[in-house]
C-alpha cells in the first residue's frame, strides 16, 4: 500500500508515547505508528530516494518534529522519545480520533509558516491518503519527501531532454552512444573491445563487444533508433544474425518501445537483452553519458558528536 504522509503518523505517535509516560525508543515508536497504520513488511521495506532510511521511519520522524514543535513531545537524549506534560494534558483531553483539523494544525501551524509547493500548485506525493481538509498534498510532504519528488522531477525531465536529444542524432552516432554507454556499464576491458560495425549489409548487427582481450566472448548488439515500437519481425531478425555469428548473447537498444509480441519473443530465447527508451535514458542518467550531475550538501545533525558519555 502507499505509505502515507507524515500527519497522519501524528495521531498513532501520541497515543503510544501516552501508554509509555516514561518514554520509548524511537525504533519502538517507528514500528508501533508503522503498524498502527496496517504497514505491511513489505510497506516498510520502501526506502527513500537516497535508499539512506525506510519511508515509514522518515515519515515518523517528521510526524515526532511537529509534536516537539508543538510542546507535546520531546527527545531528552538521542533515539529516545517522550511526552511532556503538555504532551499528556493534549493526549487525555482528545481521547477520540483526531479530527483532520486537528492533524492539520498539529502537521502545519506551528512551523511559523505553511509549506507548500515552490509554484502553489499541489503536487503528488507517494500516499494513498487525501491530505487534511484544506491543506495541500505539498504542504504534508516532508522535506526528504519534496527534496525526492524534486530529484525525480529533474530525473523525468532529463530523461525526456535526452530520448529528444538521440531521436536528432544520425543512426550512426546512436550506434556509438550505445557502444559509449554500454561500455560505462562496464561492457569490454577498454573502449577499443566495442566496435561499431553498422551499415549496409551489417546484417542485423550495429556492434560487437569482446567480453575479454582475445575476443572469445562476444555480444552483438542492434541500435534503433526509431519511433515506432518495435515489434517481433525485427528481434527476429536480430536474432537469426546472432545465430549466423553462433553468438549466444545479443542486446537490442531502442529509443522507442517494444510489442507485446517482441517481448514474448525475446522471451522465449535465451541471451537476448532489450532496452528501450526509458530504460536507455535511465542508464544514460546513471552513468553520467552525455549528462553532468550537481552536488548538493544536506545537513544533518551528527548525534553521536554531541554525545559526551563517549567523548
Amino acid at each position: 500500500m502507499p505509505i502515507p504522509t507524515y500527519d497522519r503518523f501524528i495521531e498513532p505517535l501520541l497515543r503510544f508515547l501516552a501508554l509509555n509516560p516514561d518514554g520509548i525508543s524511537a525504533r519502538e515508536a517507528h514500528d508501533y505508528a508503522a503498524s498502527a497504520l496496517g504497514l505491511s513488511d513489505e510497506d516498510r521495506l520502501q526506502r527513500l530516494p537516497s535508499g539512506l532510511q525506510p519511508i515509514y521511519k522518515n515519515r515518523a520522524g517528521w510526524a515526532h518534529d511537529r509534536l516537539k514543535r508543538a510542546g507535546l513531545s520531546s527527545s531528552p537524549r538521542r533515539g529516545f522519545w517522550q511526552l511532556t506534560p503538555a504532551g499528556t494534558v493534549f493526549v487525555n483531553t482528545h481521547p477520540a480520533p483526531f479530527d483532520s483539523a486537528l492533524v492539520e494544525r498539529l502537521a502545519t501551524d506551528f512551523m511559523g509558516v505553511r509549506l507548500r509547493a515552490v509554484d502553489g500548485r499541489t503536487t503528488n506525493v507517494p500516499s494513498g491518503d487525501a491530505p487534511a481538509s484544506g491543506t495541500s498534498i505539498a504542504a504534508l510532504a516532508s522535506p526528504d519527501d519534496r527534496l525526492g519528488q524534486a530529484l525525480d522531477e529533474m530525473r523525468q525531465a532529463a530523461a525526456r531532454d535526452l530520448l529528444e536529444l538521440l531521436s536528432k542524432v544520425s543512426p550512426a552516432y546512436f550506434e556509438t552512444i550505445v557502444l559509449d554507454l554500454l561500455h560505462r556499464l562496464g561492457y569490454g576491458a577498454s573502449r577499443a573491445d566495442l566496435q561499431r560495425v553498422g551499415g549496409s549489409g551489417d546484417g542485423g548487427i550495429d556492434g560487437v563487444i569482446a567480453l575479454d582481450r582475445l575476443g572469445l566472448e562476444k555480444v552483438y548488439v542492434q541500435a534503433k533508433r526509431w519511433q515506432n515500437n518495435v515489434g517481433r519481425p525485427e528481434l527476429q531478425a536480430f536474432y537469426g544474425a546472432l545465430a549466423g555469428q553462433k553468438a549466444k548473447k545479443g542486446v537490442f537498444i531502442t529509443t522507442s518501445a517494444y510489442t507485446v509480441q517482441a517481448l514474448d519473443f525475446a522471451r522465449s530465447v535465451e541471451g537476448m537483452v532489450l532496452i528501450d527508451g526509458e530504460r536507455l535514458a535511465d542508464l544514460m542518467i546513471d552513468c553520467e553519458l552525455g549528462v553532468t550531475s550537481r552536488t548538493f550538501k544536506v545537513p544533518k545533525i551528527d548525534s553521536d558528536y554531541f554525545d559526551e558519555e563517549d567523548g
